[in-house]
C-alpha cells in the first residue's frame, strides 16, 4: 500500500494499523498552498501518536468550502505534496464537507486540529469521543493561511501594474 490511500481503503486501513497496536492520529484539511502553518499543524500532529494519516479535501468540496476559482492545486496534487512529507504517514482524499465519515471508518486514537480550533469547536469531536478517541489542538498560532498568501499576491500584481 502506498501513501496515498483510496477513500474506499480507509476503514481497512484504519483497521490494519489497530491490529499492529499503533496510536493512530488523524488531521485534516484543505492544503491549497501548502506554507509553513500547514508544516507545523502536521509534525504537532504527529507526535501524538505512531502514524499520522492526513485527510484532504477534493476538489470539489474544496470549490464548496472557499468559493469558485478554489482549489488553486487539484487534490492529486495536493495529496502527492502531503505524502512526500516524512511526517505523514498516509493520505487520503475526502470528498465530504466534514471529516466526519472518514474518521467513523478510519477510527483514529487521535483527532488533531489547528490552532483556530478549540476542542469545544472542532466539529467532528463527539464521533471521535464516541469509540474513545481523543482531540488535540496542535500547530503554531494561526498567522498563516493561504487566504492570506493569495491576498499578498493579488496586492502585488496591483503593484506591478
Amino acid at each position: 500500500m502506498g501513501k496515498v490511500v483510496p477513500r474506499a481503503d480507509a476503514a481497512a486501513l484504519g483497521e490494519n494499523l489497530r491490529e499492529e497496536n499503533l496510536q493512530v492520529v488523524f488531521a485534516n484539511g484543505c492544503f491549497d498552498i501548502f506554507h509553513v502553518g500547514h508544516v507545523r499543524y502536521l509534525e504537532g500532529a504527529r507526535q501524538q501518536g505512531d502514524v499520522l494519516v492526513v485527510g484532504v479535501n477534493s476538489d470539489r468540496s474544496v470549490r464548496q468550502l472557499k468559493g469558485e476559482g478554489r482549489p488553486l492545486l487539484p487534490e492529486d496534487a495536493r495529496a502527492e505534496l502531503l505524502a512526500a512529507m516524512e511526517c505523514v504517514d498516509y493520505v487520503v482524499v475526502f470528498d465530504d464537507l466534514t471529516a466526519e465519515p472518514l474518521l467513523r471508518d478510519l477510527r483514529p486514537d487521535v483527532h488533531c486540529k489547528g490552532t483556530d480550533y478549540t476542542e469545544a469547536t472542532v466539529p467532528e469531536r463527539e464521533v471521535v469521543r464516541s469509540w474513545g478517541g481523543r482531540v488535540v489542538i496542535v500547530g503554531d498560532p494561526k498567522d498563516h493561511s493561504t487566504r492570506d498568501v493569495l491576498a499578498h499576491i493579488a496586492q502585488l500584481k496591483k503593484v506591478e501594474k
